[in-house]
């Protein structure tokens, strides 16, 4: 919405969220994080289908060829995915729930591999990031990024060179009859990627304790420090803010946070309308 306009925010409290066309969507191929969190959130049988980027993803489910997409908003170790941000805004789309999916990297390879065969990983940025330390004890291998940790696999696959890894979970190596060289590869043992469960309609879940905006404020002394007051002098408590830049604006921010509290709750709707007086640009992108 544009600066000043407030009235009813228009999010329906359903008690399950509704499928029309029965399809999820995912990022990715087969064996990805995010099929894996697709099958944790909406249960093992689920019909999903995968696209190549993030922005088909968003495409999907405005044409209305599926009724959610799963999404990754953010890692514990590696930070926030800001391209998901950007297309937030970019799409008529909403949150409607959120799935942590624990991640556990190994080292896949062909079945007659050897841990002292490989020259060459492939995986997605993240997830060789996420396994630098053990990356460095084996310096002298060409780490390789592409599209995602599954997409790693299946080049391994399809190049059959025995001196050639992936970097992804365990279940990709199943699907791809892949080898694991190396169990448990990433640093951290606590490494978890938070997706969102992204849907075309306003809906918020019975019982939805969170609330994620975004914000774009006016470049001058002191704009952002106005915003976040609304949130203080209503007691709300917010645990994430992130900016990122607005393209095309050089120096000028969008604000994305996360806050404790549901849109019916009248302390909301009180910052919500006090910010929505001030942005520039204000969204609720969702109450999950």
């Amino acid at each position: 919405r544009q600066r000043g306009q407030t009235g009813e925010l228009g999010f329906a409290v359903v008690d399950a969220l509704p499928f029309h066309t029965k399809r999820i969507v995912y990022q990715g191929t087969e064996g990805a994080y995010s099929q894996l969190a697709m099958k944790a959130y909406f249960g093992e049988e689920t019909e999903g289908y995968h696209v190549d980027t993030w922005r088909d993803a968003m495409e999907a489910i405005q044409r209305g060829e599926a009724d959610y997409a799963v999404l990754p908003i953010e890692n514990s170790s590696a930070g926030i995915v800001g391209e998901n941000f950007d297309l937030m805004l970019e799409y008529d789309n909403y949150i409607v729930a959120e799935q942590t999916i624990k991640i556990e990297h190994a080292l896949l390879g062909l079945p007659e591999a050897e841990l002292s065969d490989i020259k060459t990983v492939y995986s997605h940025p993240q997830a060789l990031m996420q396994s630098v330390d053990f990356l460095n004890e084996h310096d002298a291998w060409e780490r390789v990024p592409v599209k995602n940790t599954a997409v790693a696999a299946r080049q391994v696959v399809k190049e059959q060179r025995k001196d050639q890894a992936a970097i992804a979970s365990e279940v990709t190596a199943g699907i791809y009859g892949l080898k694991i060289l190396e169990h448990h590869i990433n640093y951290s043992d606590e490494n978890s990627t938070r997706f969102m469960i992204v849907g075309g309609e306003r809906l918020c879940l019975k019982g939805a304790d969170k609330v994620s905006i975004c914000f774009e404020v006016s470049h001058e002394s002191g704009s952002l420090y106005r915003m976040l007051s609304h949130f203080m002098f209503n007691n709300l408590n917010m645990f994430k803010i992130e900016s990122r830049p607005i393209k095309d604006k050089s120096f000028e921010y969008r604000f994305f946070v996360d806050l404790v509290g549901d849109l019916g709750d009248g302390a909301m709707q009180n910052a919500l309308k006090g910010l929505s007086e001030e942005a520039l640009y204000i969204k609720i992108l969702g109450n999950y």
